[in-house]
């Protein structure tokens, strides 16, 4: 799992880089291509305003799927938002043929940096027992729409 991981991740940057123009550089971290035709984008639950796309829920390219931020815009606490935060993640990621074991990174916006402890007592154990990375940041301003926290993640299939 741990090198499956490895190997995904060393093409993803290989082809990020290949993207910005770093060209050789990112050939001698590139693991062999398995095909030459690039994949295809996927995207899913397109938000519009005024009929032009703004943003998709998910997207899937090639092996990876990317969920956007998830939020919950109810009344309750952290936990509460977390739980419902986490769940909308999963339901994102199934759809796309992967599930939360297959998380390789979450990013966490939390509205108030003091509800860390109540988010993580609701996140932990969620991912399996090889948990993604990780990055949390309190948010200035708070969170868009008034939720407590918002997650995003990037998976495989």
């Amino acid at each position: 799992m741990k090198t499956e991981r490895r190997s995904i991740l060393k093409r993803l940057f290989a082809s990020a880089a290949g993207v910005v123009g770093l060209g050789a550089a990112s050939k001698a971290i590139a693991a062999p291509a398995e095909s030459s035709a690039m994949p295809q984008k996927e995207v899913f639950n397109v938000q519009t305003v005024d009929d032009v796309p703004l943003f998709s829920g998910s997207t899937k390219f090639g092996n990876l799927v990317f969920v956007a931020g998830k939020g919950y815009h109810k009344e309750g606490d952290i936990k509460v938002h977390t739980e419902e935060v986490l769940k909308e993640l999963e339901k994102e990621l199934i759809k796309a043929g992967s599930s939360m074991e297959k998380v390789l990174k979450v990013s966490v916006f939390l509205h108030d940096l003091n509800d860390y402890k109540g988010m993580n007592e609701v996140y932990k154990g969620r991912f399996g027992s090889k948990p993604p990375v990780r990055t949390t940041v309190a948010v200035y301003g708070g969170v868009p729409g008034d939720s407590l926290v918002e997650m995003d993640c990037i998976a495989y299939i």
